[in-house]
Formats: structure tokens, sequence, C-alpha cells
């Protein structure tokens, strides 16, 4: 793995993230509507910049690239599509199962197609 390409892949995403977390901060839309779309899309971006800082944090500690569930090598396929997860794709998996169920203890099933 080319540990300085990622880095510099993953500086790059802050960057971006940032600045679009900057023109969200600083629009001042009427709306109230456009206001809850910014904040959400301005939480979605700080649980990215988050991501991507604790994907540097492991970088420079030498534990990039493991699965935080399993231990294992996450696979490099992974790692160059999402540099900053976390899981490796069955573990990935797991805890989205996990959550769907969670959320169907709450909400109930999703219709079923006719």
């Amino acid at each position: 793995m080319d540990t300085a390409r990622t880095r510099n892949n993953l500086q790059d995403e802050v960057q971006r993230l940032t600045a679009l977390q900057d023109d969200i901060q600083a629009d001042s839309a009427s709306e109230q509507q456009q206001r809850e779309i910014s904040l959400t899309t301005l939480e979605q971006l700080e649980a990215e910049l988050s991501d991507i800082e604790n994907a540097l944090s492991k970088l420079e500690k030498g534990t990039y690239g493991s699965c935080e569930a399993c231990g294992e090598p996450i696979s490099e396929e992974r790692l160059q599509a999402q540099p900053s997860t976390r899981f490796c794709v069955d573990d990935q998996a797991r805890a989205e199962n996990e959550l769907q169920v969670d959320v169907n203890t709450v909400t109930g099933p999703s219709p079923s197609p006719t």
C-alpha cells in the first residue's frame, strides 16, 4: 500500500469536506426546510471528517487497514473505494444488519413489494 498516496487522498478529502462544511455553515437560507437539509448535510460531513481523521491517525500509528471488529486486514479494493472505512466487508454487513434489526424493532419491518 502506498501510504503517502493514501495520506494525500485522505487529506484532500478533509479539505473538500471542510470547504463544504464552511459553505453550509455560511448559508443564510430563510426557509426552514433548507435549514433542516443543511443541518443534516452538515452532520453527515462532520461524521465523514471524523472518519477521515480517524483513518489518518491509524495511518500514523501503523494500524490503518485493519478491521476494527475482527482485526483482519481490509482488502486493498475496499480501502481504495472507501479510504476511511473502519470495517472489512463482512463486519460492515453485520453492522448494517444489526442496525436494520434495531430499526425494525422500533418501526416494524419495511413493507414487502407487491
